[in-house]
């Protein structure tokens, strides 16, 4: 065979070759940028975006504890009733230590108003204010919430961690400021009236708890 013709042949070949390439790879797949449409990405949260707030949870046993409640109060919300009681045990918490009788007052039964009322004159005569701070959050845990009479209960048991900064005042305020730090575990019991139109609890009794 001439060197020409097996020239001419190899080049035909060579096209061929070439033809289906690019059928095959000079086709555009998907959409493209000219199609005037967008590939899209994964957005990405704004740099100063709070993180998610965390919701709490409630097992089975907490829904169980407040089976007996809802059957007179379908609306009971065990989940918003955790976090709302946790809000207040640390708002009471730290409004005994500084003694804040006002904002006390609404969140509490007049028992316990006095109760309250009796340790903040005692630190009070003793010279004492006192700062609390809480380590980490407070675990709260559903025990009970049913209906007694016309009234809503609710017992919830606190697991909390505190550092108590105590100062003196008048004659001793040159003393050291004293740092403690403890454990507690209580059991508080909230109530409220059935029917009425005020959905706020109230703090009717603490009791010791394990821990």
């Amino acid at each position: 065979m001439p060197v020409e013709f097996s020239i001419v042949i190899f080049a035909v070949i060579a096209a061929v070759v070439l033809f289906q390439l690019y059928n095959v790879l000079g086709k555009k797949v998907g959409r493209q940028p000219e199609d005037g449409s967008k590939v899209p990405v994964l957005a990405k949260a704004p740099a100063t975006a709070e993180p998610a707030a965390k919701v709490p949870a409630v097992d089975a046993a907490a829904l169980a504890a407040a089976a007996s409640l809802r059957a007179r109060d379908p609306a009971f919300d065990p989940i918003k009733f955790i976090e709302g009681a946790r809000q207040a045990y640390e708002t009471i918490v730290r409004s005994y230590a500084t003694g804040d009788r006002a904002a006390l007052k609404p969140l509490l039964t007049s028992a316990v108003l006095d109760s309250f009322e009796a340790g903040i004159i005692a630190r009070e005569t003793r010279g004492e204010t006192e700062e609390v701070e809480f380590l980490q959050g407070p675990r709260a845990d559903l025990e009970i919430a049913s209906a007694e009479g016309d009234k809503a209960v609710a017992k919830v048991r606190f697991l909390a961690e505190l550092r108590s900064k105590i100062i003196q005042t008048g004659a001793d305020a040159s003393v050291e400021p004293r740092i403690e730090e403890r454990r507690t575990a209580e059991h508080w019991t909230f109530e409220r009236s059935l029917g009425s139109t005020d959905p706020n609890w109230v703090l009717a009794r603490v009791e010791p708890a394990s821990a």
